[in-house]
Parts: structure tokens; C-alpha cells; sequence
């Protein structure tokens, strides 16, 4: 993590577009471009062609692949790069966020309000699972930059106030926070608590990290795939896990 580096990123993109054009930039949203500057400042390795795909930013030796959602939008890219070259992969989590709602007609927003929500690095295993299946390849590498934003919603929704079923029109980073790395198999251990008690449950697992029990599912179906934890048998319904040692 280098916050001068990250400031200096967002500057370069946010400075001078939001002043002409009001909110983000017209071609590339702003998260994605403030990354992209972030993981390389040199603009020359940005948008390179390789076979008929083309990287974000390929370094000459590693390819970086800025993917903000979607994953499974990325199974082609995947499957042409990581045969040929190391692929990292930059998804970012929003950790604390700040509302704004634009009026579609006249352009202005809402005051900002921090919303009660924060990030959590196990949401990221809903979009691993679109990429299920590359996640085993020895050349694959993922990262997790927690970042504060703005959020600038569309007031174009069906509901009475506009706000459900609303478009998001862009985000603005604010701030680089944590960050989270995987470059090899071992390192997804770390989002099994160490004084989890075994064997135990993705209900168990969602208690001990305070998430949504979906999101512990969804880890634990990548880690079972991955083989960082085995099946032992089941309670009720539930599978029954452990550490695969």
C-alpha cells in the first residue's frame, strides 16, 4: 500500500474531469481509473493489446486486470492470459461509503450521507465464484484494495422517490484503506478464523466473521474447490468443514 501514490492516482484523474464535467469522467468510470494509475502510474503500459484482448496493464513481464464486478465478464481474457503470463487481478471493496443522489434532469446532488454499511473482504468470494474454475491455475494472483467512496446514484429508479431500481452513475475514491493479497494457495486461509472450532458449519463460520450467510457459502465453496478445506460430513442440512492440512 502507498497513499501518496494512490493520492497522486486520484488527482490525476479526479482533479481536472470533475472540475469540466461535474462528476467522474465521461469514458472510463473513476474507480477503475484511479486504480489502473495507482498499480501503473506509466501510462504506457495501459491498453495493451495482447492476442484479441486488451490488458489494462500489462508491465512487459505481468499482466493487471482492473475488475470492479462482473468477474465472469473476464473468463475470456483469463483463459487467453494465464497460459502466457502472471495475471493479477484488482477487485476493489468499497469500506466506508458516502450517498449523493443526482437529479437526472438538472444534474444537481444530494448532500452526501455515509451510509451504515461497510466492507468485507468475504463479499468478494460471490464474484470469485463467476471465476470459479481459473482460481486453481498456478499464474493467477488477486488483490483486494479497500477503499472509502463516493456514491452518485441516478434518481431514475421505478419507486416514488426514484431511489429503487436507481443506476449508479459513478464512484469516487477517496481514500486507500487496506489492502488484501492472494499469491498462492495458503494465503486463503487466512479467512478461516484461527480459534474457529472444528469441524463447523458455514452457519459457523458466518457467526465468527459477521457476514451474511451466503457470503460464508460462497468461501466456503471456493476453498472446497480449492481444497484449502474438506468436507468431514454433515449436521442437519449443513455441510460439516475443516481445515485441509
Amino acid at each position: 500500500m502507498d497513499e501518496q501514490r494512490f493520492n497522486s492516482a486520484k488527482e490525476k484523474i479526479i482533479g481536472v474531469n470533475r472540475e469540466r464535467h461535474g462528476i467522474g469522467t465521461q469514458s472510463e468510470k473513476t474507480v477503475h481509473a484511479v486504480l489502473k494509475h495507482y498499480y501503473a502510474p506509466d501510462e504506457d503500459m495501459h491498453e495493451i493489446y495482447i492476442d484479441s484482448f486488451i490488458a489494462d496493464i500489462y508491465t512487459g513481464r505481468e499482466i493487471i486486470e482492473i475488475q470492479t464486478s462482473q468477474m465472469n465478464r473476464m473468463r475470456g481474457k483469463l483463459a487467453s492470459f494465464l497460459p502466457q503470463y502472471p495475471v493479477t487481478i484488482v477487485h476493489p471493496v468499497p469500506n466506508q461509503k458516502w450517498l449523493s443522489w443526482v437529479d437526472k434532469e438538472t444534474g444537481e446532488c444530494s448532500k452526501l450521507r455515509k451510509t451504515p454499511k461497510t466492507g468485507s473482504i468475504y463479499h468478494v468470494f460471490e464474484e470469485l465464484y463467476r471465476i470459479k474454475y481459473f482460481l486453481n491455475h498456478e499464474n493467477i494472483r488477486l488483490c483486494f484494495p479497500f477503499i472509502d467512496i463516493e456514491e452518485y446514484r441516478l434518481l431514475n429508479g421505478w419507486s416514488y422517490d426514484k431511489k429503487r431500481g436507481s443506476h449508479r452513475f459513478d464512484r469516487i475514491p477517496v481514500a486507500l484503506c487496506d489492502e488484501v493479497r492472494i499469491d498462492c494457495k495458503e494465503d486463503y486461509l487466512q479467512f478461516i478464523p484461527y480459534d474457529l472450532p472444528e469441524p463447523f458449519t458455514s452457519r459457523d463460520l458466518a457467526k465468527a466473521v459477521k457476514v451474511n450467510g451466503k457470503y460464508a457459502w460462497f468461501t466456503l465453496n471456493i476453498l472446497h474447490h480449492l481444497g484449502v478445506v474438506e468436507q468431514v460430513g454433515k449436521k442437519g442440512r449443513c455441510f460439516l468443514y475443516k481445515v485441509n492440512t
